[in-house]
């Protein structure tokens, strides 16, 4: 056969072996698409082995540093980050050392330290590792019982003793929690299922609570899931609380206030996150009679610098424990995001004390029902053996530069004839509201004034000036106690 013959057959037999939908140029790029796309696939999924088979040399975690001159790690005392294990005598072997030497730090490294209740000592630094979590005991018959607070009576929710707090502190000096965003849990859900259930025979603890202290310093945490208030400074001085995260549900989770200075003085609260089931902040300073005897005001406090949700209650409220006063408070820069109110005042007839010299600045409201609240028929007391002639003085509170974006009502001052708000001052307010009845920014028995422009217009108890002081409407009787609705 000549040789072009017999090449002529091999095409032909070639042919014959392959399909002919192969031969197709649209069929064959089709081909070529799929082999490179699996080509990427494995070549995508080996990298991503290869990566794990070499992950000891990521970087490693960051290094803890050393703040005191004396240090020493938790494993060190026999305790085990398993979650399962129970460390408390490891805390407190550890913090009993610390005590001895006259001081030091404790780190709390990476892992899941299960923990009963556990009381701190001066001159001393907790330090919180990256991925480091303390857990609380969920079973309360491991939390201390400690009596009620001197300025709260026979119990805030039962009377009788109170579950102390997770971390406790009592008549100290220079203590330091901190870390690289370690994690404080207080594993409250099963606390919150009981109270609503009525199981606890005594009234429910803090998260952390330091009592009779001073130069605390609190920062570069993450709390959550208290089963009560979530940090509780008690008639404490000069604390700084910086770069937190607090965290607990929006509902079902009652009374999980976020920071609670309580009959503080000289405290700074700034740059921290803050989504609880009940306030974000709340200053107080004792209940009623209790409070009134104690007298221990809360005073020169600076909240700034908050991103805050609260679905329950408010932003950042003062009261309704103010029983010992409350005076020369600061908010500014704050941001208050899909909440039912945003600033609130809460008191009642009984508490006695005084609120004043209260500065609100720079405060931002979005998705906000009722953006600011005064309150003075607030009627929750301790027992029967309240005064209700204790009346509460609120004076001298001013409100400059607030913005908004759907607010249902932005203001609702709501004095009595027996507790008149006295020389509140509102300027630069631009609250764009979502609720378009007449009535929005709701006054009753306040006496005050407003400088410049606002929007929404206010309301007619207050004096209207403008921004060079000149008087442009005088304010007129419109006391109503008819509001249409309770905020």
């Amino acid at each position: 056969m000549p040789d072009s013959l017999r090449i002529q057959h091999r095409k032909l037999e070639f042919k014959r072996l392959i399909p002919s939908y192969l031969l197709s140029h649209h069929t064959l790029l089709t081909l070529l698409w799929i082999i490179g796309f699996v080509v990427i696939v494995i070549w995508q999924r080996t990298a991503v082995e290869r990566l794990l088979i070499y992950r000891g040399l990521a970087p490693p975690p960051r290094p803890i540093p050393m703040l005191r001159p004396l240090v020493f790690n938790l494993s060190d005392f026999g305790a085990v980050g398993d979650g399962v294990t129970v460390n408390t005598k490891a805390f407190e072997r550890a913090i009993s050392e610390i005590k001895k030497r006259g001081g030091g730090q404790l780190n709390v490294q990476p892992g899941y330290w299960l923990t009963a209740p556990f009381n701190l000592t001066s001159h001393m630094t907790l330090f919180l590792a990256e991925n480091a979590v303390i857990l609380g005991i969920d079973d309360e018959n491991y939390w201390t019982l400690l009596p009620p607070l001197p300025s709260y009576g026979y119990g805030r929710e039962r009377h009788g003793p109170r579950y102390g707090s997770l971390i406790h502190g009592q008549n100290l000096k220079d203590v330091v929690i901190t870390g690289h965003n370690g994690t404080i849990n207080g594993q409250g859900r099963s606390w919150w299922e009981k109270y609503r259930k009525n199981l606890l025979n005594y009234t429910r603890g803090p998260l952390l609570q330091l009592m009779w202290s001073r130069d605390i310093h609190i920062s570069d945490v993450t709390f959550r899931d208290s089963p009560f208030w979530t940090l509780h400074p008690y008639d404490c001085e000069n604390v700084v609380i910086r770069n937190v995260t607090i965290l607990a549900p929006l509902t079902e989770a009652p009374n999980t206030d976020g920071i609670d200075p309580d009959s503080c003085v000289d405290m700074v609260i700034e740059d921290s996150y803050i989504s609880t089931g009940d306030d974000g902040v709340a200053i107080k300073s004792g209940w009623d009679q209790y409070g009134i005897a104690y007298s221990r005001p809360s005073s020169n406090i600076t909240i700034r610098n908050l991103t805050v949700r609260s679905m329950v209650s408010a932003g950042v409220s003062i009261g309704s424990e103010m029983s010992g006063g409350v005076s020369n408070i600061i908010v500014e820069n704050l941001l208050v995001w899909n909440s039912k109110r945003g600033i609130r005042i809460k008191t009642s007839a009984g508490r006695g004390g005084y609120i004043r010299h209260v500065i609100y600045r720079n405060l931002t409201l979005q998705n906000v029902r009722v953006g600011i609240v005064i309150k003075t028929d607030y009627n929750e007391h301790p027992d029967e053996g309240y005064d209700p002639n204790a009346l509460p003085v609120i004076e001298d509170i001013s409100f400059t530069g607030i913005r908004g974006q759907g607010v249902r009502i932005p203001a609702r001052i709501y004095g009595s004839p027996e507790i008149p708000v006295q020389n509140i001052t509102f300027q630069d307010m631009t609250v764009g509201i979502t609720y378009k009845k007449k009535r929005i920014f709701q006054c009753s028995f306040v006496q005050g004034r407003v400088i410049g422009k606002i929007f929404p217009a206010p309301c007619e108890n207050l004096d209207w000036y403008d921004d060079e002081g000149k008087l442009v409407r005088q304010s007129t009787n419109k006391n109503t106690q008819d509001l249409d609705y309770d905020g």
